[in-house]
């Protein structure tokens, strides 16, 4: 296909199809990784689109490859020094009429994120500036920090306040523009920098999960528990977020095979493993006599198709293991900013 067919093939392209294409061309693993952070509707929309689609044109995959690749490097540009520097950086990269058009994309959609100023802050002058404000106040700031950057200061708070501060981010939903902005001002003056005034959300439940992922197992302890007494379901919901299937890998051999005792073989391992990640079957075979692998991959066969809420209701019961087992002190999961446990 020529180059003007191709761009004309670009310009008639809808941004769903541009994702059935991109997610062809990444191949089903990759593909099947990303559709797990879609809403069922959206992984419905575009397996549909994806089926209609019989037969991708390698230069029309190249090219939504490489717009796909521009946009990523056009927020990372963004992230690093803000619309001008990433207009500039792809300007030379791009050219001008390109560099606009996906500076212009981005912004159509793209909102700067408040309390920018206070990610690039060192964080312990920023701890030194909200450690003795309000628990709403620390709660608003920490949910627009990077999830590292917020479990330094959670883990650095009094107890009490820990507490207090994770409750007032997990019930967070929306935030009023003046609200941001008041408290922003008053940053921005104490620390004299600037930051975006764009209204953005953030907070939720999502965001206390990325937070104590990240905290040592002391701070995620007290938090839970004192959460559970006060926010039983709140607390339930947030355990079962903190800990994925995916993140088997990172739990050592032998807490894997002591799992692996409590897990249904004939029924739940196979369903959980239907769309794994290649990482986590090699975690789970090594772990496992070559017969019982076998066994397994015949198990795994003769599913067929399933149903992704199954797949999901199956990884999710394991998981549930996985945490009764570390709150018994059977096995450890380990956690960022803990020490390495001597034998």
């Amino acid at each position: 296909m020529n180059k003007k067919a191709v761009i004309e093939v670009r310009l008639s392209l809808s941004g769903k199809e541009k994702a059935a294409i991109l997610l062809i061309s990444l191949g089903p693993e990759l593909s099947g990784q990303v559709l797990r952070h879609l809403r069922e509707d959206q992984i419905e929309e575009l397996t549909l689109e994806i089926a209609t689609l019989r037969r991708v044109d390698p230069d029309v995959a190249d090219m939504v490859l490489r717009e796909f690749h521009q946009m990523c490097l056009a927020k990372e540009y963004i992230a690093q020094g803000g619309i001008e520097y990433a207009h500039d950086m792809l300007e030379r990269a791009l050219g001008t009429q390109r560099a606009l058009d996906i500076i212009n994309r981005l912004t159509a959609s793209l909102q700067v994120r408040p309390f920018d100023f206070a990610r690039k802050t060192d964080i312990h002058q920023l701890l030194t500036f909200i450690q003795n404000e309000h628990s709403q106040t620390i709660a608003l700031v920490t949910a627009y920090l990077d999830p590292d950057q917020a479990a330094q200061i959670l883990s650095s708070l009094e107890p009490e306040k820990q507490i207090e501060v994770a409750k007032r981010v997990a019930l967070m939903d929306s935030t009023s523009p003046d609200v941001i902005q008041q408290v922003e001002q008053v940053l921005e003056q104490k620390l004299a920098a600037t930051s975006s005034q764009e209204y953005a959300q953030a907070g939720g439940i999502d965001s206390i999960v990325n937070m104590l992922n990240a905290v040592d197992r002391g701070t995620e302890k007290t938090i839970l528990e004192a959460l559970a007494q006060e926010e039983p379901e709140l607390a339930e919901e947030i355990k079962r977020r903190l800990f994925t299937f995916e993140d088997i890998v990172i739990l050592d051999d032998r807490a894997v095979m002591r799992v692996l005792r409590e897990v249904d073989l004939n029924r739940d391992l196979p369903l959980a493993l239907k769309v794994a990640s290649e990482d986590v079957k090699r975690k789970i075979h090594k772990n496992m006599s070559k017969r019982a692998v076998d066994t397994l991959q015949e198990e795994i066969g003769y599913l067929g198709p399933v149903r992704l809420r199954d797949v999901e209701e199956a990884q999710q019961k394991i998981v549930n293991i996985i945490r009764r087992l570390e709150e018994s002190g059977e096995i450890i999961v380990a956690r960022s900013g803990e020490d390495e446990i001597v034998v």
